[in-house]
């Protein structure tokens, strides 16, 4: 995951779904309490709460969702006070993001549900939303879920003017990088193509489940020159330096080429499919990049219409 949207690529593991009342589709637990948590605090101390204060208050009364973030990106007191005391608008802004959470709760439920109900092998781990450092942006575990920071997401201006929209998609996003195959997903050093087609995939899920994709720039930014940038990228496809295609992104001059080229390659697959079940398990059971290449019927400047 882009480094300015996610510290670390998701560890994809096996976790069980959620038990669902009979008659009831199959659902994930979206989580914000942490959220009003904070903020209670943050309120009743004028914006100044301690490093003991956040600790005690905040972390430590918080959820398990909130308590894996903590554990895997050593979110505490001590570190959130002095983000506070270096960059208060991070948290004075991120109020605005409060006011559409429970909106962004009941679309992503759905936004779930309907990958539930396309995909029935879908893994429905929770997702917890809550106040970090400042960053990272999102985090996943194979037993605990996502976990997303409100003010790392509220912050990212840029990749999505549409806050609501915003939040949607890129937990969304997240989410659909829980069902990859681990050997791409956890891939620590992987090559153009194989980088390319993981966040791809999570692209064409998030559009399929939500109709929209997370990178919403990214249309208007490669428009007029698809098969110019998409033939640049097959020269590139075995080249372990991600540089010119992936997590190059910044505030100032979004890229991440490669999240589009690879989105058009795995709608290239899911298109040319006959059955439609098969191909999303093809997608996210992917290992062998330059197979699902091959057999997706991509080239550069296909018409996907």
């Amino acid at each position: 995951m882009n480094p300015r949207l996610s510290a670390l690529i998701l560890a994809i593991a096996a976790t069980a779904p959620i038990p669902a009342f009979a008659g009831e589709a199959p659902r994930a637990v979206v989580r914000t309490d942490d959220v009003d948590l904070f903020y209670r605090l943050y309120d009743a101390t004028g914006g100044h709460p301690t490093a003991e204060q956040l600790q005690r208050d905040y972390l430590d009364a918080g959820s398990e969702g909130l308590h894996e973030l903590a554990r895997q990106r050593n979110v505490t007191g001590e570190r959130i006070a002095d983000t506070l005391a270096k960059r208060p608008a991070v948290y004075a802004d991120a109020k605005r993001c409060m006011a559409v959470l429970p909106r962004v709760r009941d679309r992503l439920e759905k936004a779930i549900a309907k990958l539930a109900a396309l995909y029935p092998q879908a893994r429905l781990p929770p997702v917890t939303i809550a106040i970090g450092r400042g960053k990272p942006i999102g985090i996943g575990g194979p037993r605990t879920g996502v976990q997303i920071g409100l003010e790392a997401l509220c912050a990212t201006d840029w990749l999505d003017p549409d806050v609501e929209r915003r939040f949607v998609t890129v937990i969304t996003h997240e989410y659909a990088h829980t069902q990859q195959a681990a050997s791409l997903a956890e891939n620590e050093h992987p090559t153009v193509l194989e980088g390319s087609l993981a966040e791809g995939a999570a692209e064409f899920v998030t559009e399929l489940v939500t109709g929209h994709v997370s990178y919403h720039y990214l249309a208007a930014m490669t428009a007029g020159r698809g098969k110019s940038i998409e033939t640049a990228f097959a020269a590139d496809v075995d080249k372990t330096d991600l540089s010119d295609w992936l997590y190059n992104s910044k505030p100032d001059k979004p890229a991440d080429l490669g999240y589009w080229v690879g989105y058009r390659i795995v709608k290239a697959y899911y298109q040319h499919a006959r059955d439609k079940h098969e191909a999303l398990r093809g997608i996210f059971a992917m290992t062998d990049a330059h197979a699902f290449l091959a057999a997706s019927g991509w080239h550069p400047g296909i018409d996907l219409r």
